[in-house]
């Protein structure tokens, strides 16, 4: 049996190398001291919005600190945060034997890059999660959105995708995965939007005002996507070019032709506004980050998604956890924008 290793093990790793081992697979981890000895004590409790569950007891689990256990991996899952990216790319680069496939399931657009550049021996695969896991308990971890792994297709990827439909997590494949993370990320542009307003995704999106604030930053992004001639993917029921006028939509509308945004667990929030919860640095450099890298690189402002950089740093640093009304957010959006514009014309005069 083909070995898999989750490389750190944070909520995302562990929910995935979870289902993998109730499915049958065998299933290493290298996790932080404090998740290690978690899973050690507790094994792992699974839930997934709809009330479906696993438990794999402590016994089963075979947990390492140690970069070193992911080299018998065949298979190595990356679920770091994207900060870490070089750094376990060094540690990887260390212990894989060339024919293991490594996979960076992670947010952003270029960590397989980075992975791919520390290891030129293996085959590195730009994956993607599409479902919010949050930490419930020591060693509990809950689903509580909608989707499906995606993945780029490659021959040396085929013998393991069973292990992913045993789990019940198939793998999506795609022969272009740069439109499918481009895809995700305009998606995930609303992290740093749940993250200030410091409320339930469902809650969240449910408001108009928030909704038309994710609109800005996809409009935003979606024009300098244009100008670089990359054209996302379609991930959901809505076209993404057609997204920031729905999201403008009324309430009352929106709960109907939205409904899929809104197929949430109730208490689910963003990544990003658990991070700012734990007092951890979050991805926006990843997320929104990456809008203002590629208005950069096709020499243009990305006003709205630089705000909402600064907003979340500002957040990272304070020791009060904000937690924005969606018509003020709004309010300042259009201001940063405004005053972009403003900067652009006299620049032109």
């Amino acid at each position: 049996m083909a070995k898999i290793c989750i490389y750190g093990a944070g909520s995302v790793g562990c929910y995935i190398g979870g289902r993998l081992l109730a499915g049958g697979s065998d299933v290493g981890f290298v996790a932080r001291e404090r998740v290690a000895n978690q899973l050690r004590t507790h094994g792992l409790t699974l839930s997934q919005f709809g009330n479906r569950g696993w438990f794999v007891p402590h016994e089963r689990i075979d947990v390492s600190t140690d970069p070193a256990a992911a080299a018998a991996a065949d298979l190595v899952l990356v679920t770091v945060k994207s900060a870490a990216t070089q750094t376990v790319a060094a540690e990887l680069a260390g212990v894989l034997r060339p024919d293991t496939i490594v996979v960076s399931f992670q947010n952003g657009v270029g960590n397989a890059d980075v992975l791919r550049a520390a290891l030129p021996r293996n085959t590195v695969l730009e994956g993607m999660v599409p479902f919010n896991v949050v930490e419930s308990g020591p060693g509990a971890f809950h689903q509580g959105t909608a989707g499906e792994l995606e993945i780029r297709r490659v021959p040396g990827l085929q013998p393991f995708v069973g292990d992913f439909d045993r789990a019940g997590l198939p793998l999506i494949q795609h022969d272009d995965m740069l439109t499918v993370q481009w895809a995700k990320l305009l998606l995930n542009l609303n992290n740093a939007i749940n993250a200030l307003s410091n409320r339930p995704l469902k809650d969240e999106l449910s408001q108009r005002a928030y909704r038309v604030c994710l609109g800005l930053a996809q409009k935003e992004a979606l024009a300098l996507l244009a100008r670089a001639g990359i054209r996302p993917a379609r991930l959901t029921p809505i076209p993404p070019a057609w997204m920031p006028r729905v999201l403008a939509i009324p309430d009352a509308w929106f709960a109907r032709l939205g409904r899929a945004m809104l197929t949430i667990d109730p208490l689910a929030r963003s990544s990003m506004s658990d991070d700012l919860a734990a007092g951890r640095a979050t991805e926006i450099d990843w997320i929104n980050g990456e809008v203002v890298k590629l208005a950069r690189r096709v020499g243009h402002g990305a006003p709205v998604n630089e705000r909402l950089c600064e907003l979340v740093r500002q957040a990272e640093r304070s020791d009060v956890r904000p937690s924005w009304t969606g018509d003020a957010l709004l309010a300042d959006l259009r201001a940063a924008a405004g005053g972009a514009s403003a900067r652009g014309a006299r620049l032109l005069a």
